[in-house]
């Protein structure tokens, strides 16, 4: 790992990549610290509870400082309109159809997203900047109007920012900007453990250095279902051409253990926590308060159905990106078949029930992840700020982030082995 860093720092192209990227990233960081015109941020932080700023969007969005600042919205527009689209692509056949039409098509895609982009910020803006109305030091029409613009124009530049690291820096743009911002909330969650263990007795360092192993344990747990993956033995069939033989080699068709991924889980908490969302907007009756309590994902009622959404929506994004009958056409085409299985509908039916037990082991999987910020809080009554979702985060990206310095280099030596 650290040989890997040493020879991607050492090529040029490499290290002005990663500068590049660093670049981008500080701009990020220090716009999070700039406040909202007319806003009293001292009143926010004098209100805000811990709970609201520890919340997985606002950790995402860069911590509790990015509530107040022209950095709000952080990079959730722009990834919610691209999960819009990916479903609109499969549920529209006109969309489905520019995907299928190349390079031109998918930048028509792209322009739709960024157009959906500024929408969903236009929308979040004004609910983000009506909740901190009462904060505001002059309340009045243009302070609200220029508060919205900033966020709008904040959201917007974030996605460009975006789209610039992975034009020209390492990896996707969107995840290394997630990536770091939930990085920056670590120093709280060991501040958070530091507390826990100063203690005048020897329990709490105990309890500190099982909640680090357990953490670690999820860590390579993650890892192990990030790079697990199910592989269909392919086959094809060889062709005579005059004297000689074309084909026959064997091959493989992997079915990754996690192909939703964390979206899943971001899917499950974003209903849980639709209501308490509204509540923030409008004032709301003891009943719908209730409510709000029980779909806590801290309350066992909302915690079943946390398990039962991840479940959900793994079966369902999975349906989306896997299809079948579609993979099961383009292999007899292609003169592929799955020894043992008949090409056409018996191969789909095949594909869809190993789809189906992967996708079965990958969302228990992501349960359990998912349960372990709860676990630390149940029995240690800690919340370290990380766990869970965030480490699927972070791991998946560091993943990514190794894999495209690998890349850049094998690039790099086969760029230089044709120029010799």
């Amino acid at each position: 790992m650290i040989k890997l860093f040493v020879n991607a720092w050492k090529a040029k192209e490499v290290r002005n990549k990663i500068l590049y990227t660093f670049l981008i990233l500080a701009i990020i960081r220090l716009g999070v610290h700039v406040a909202l015109p007319g806003i009293d941020v001292q009143s926010i932080l004098a209100t805000e509870s811990s709970a609201s700023t520890g919340t997985l969007y606002n950790i995402i969005a860069g911590g509790a400082n990015s509530r107040w600042s022209i950095f709000s919205l952080g990079i959730g527009p722009y990834i919610n309109a691209a999960i819009i689209m990916q479903l609109l692509t499969v549920a529209i056949p006109k969309i489905e159809q520019l995907n299928k039409e190349g390079e031109e098509g998918r930048k028509k895609i792209e322009n739709y997203t960024r157009y959906l982009t500024v929408a969903l910020a236009l929308i979040q803006a004004i609910g983000v900047t009506y909740s901190y109305r009462s904060v505001f030091s002059a309340n009045s029409i243009v302070i609200f109007t220029i508060s919205v613009i900033c966020l709008v124009c904040g959201a917007t530049f974030i996605m460009w920012l975006a789209e610039q690291i992975t034009d020209r820096g390492i990896t996707n743009g969107s995840s290394m900007i997630i990536f770091v911002n939930i990085v920056s909330n670590l120093p709280s969650g060991v501040r958070s453990l530091t507390l826990y263990g100063a203690g005048g007795d020897y329990s709490g360092v105990i309890k500190v250095i099982i909640i680090l192993v357990l953490l670690l344990a999820d860590i390579l747990f993650i890892v192990f279902i990030n790079e697990g993956e199910r592989r269909i033995p392919v086959q094809y069939s060889s062709k005579m051409m005059g004297r000689r033989s074309f084909g026959g080699q064997s091959t493989f068709m992997p079915i990754k253990i996690s192909t939703s991924g964390v979206l899943a889980i971001i899917f499950a908490i974003s209903i849980l926590q639709f209501p308490e969302t509204i509540g923030q907007f409008v004032h709301v009756g003891s009943v719908f308060q209730k409510v709000i309590d029980v779909l806590r994902i801290t309350n066992p009622i909302g915690t079943l159905i946390y398990i039962v959404l991840i479940f959900f929506f793994s079966y369902f994004y999975t349906s989306i990106i896997i299809n079948p009958n579609e993979m099961a056409e383009n292999m007899k085409k292609s003169g592929g078949f799955i020894p043992g299985i008949r090409p056409g509908q018996p191969t789909s039916a095949y594909i869809d029930r190993v789809v189906n037990r992967v996708t079965f082991i990958g969302a228990i999987s992501f349960v359990l992840i998912a349960l372990v910020p709860l676990v630390l809080q149940w029995v240690f009554g800690l919340n370290v700020g990380f766990g869970g979702t965030t480490l699927i985060i972070v791991v998946g990206v560091a993943l990514d982030i190794v894999k495209a310095m690998e890349s850049q280099l094998l690039m790099r030596h086969y760029k230089g082995f044709l120029n010799d």
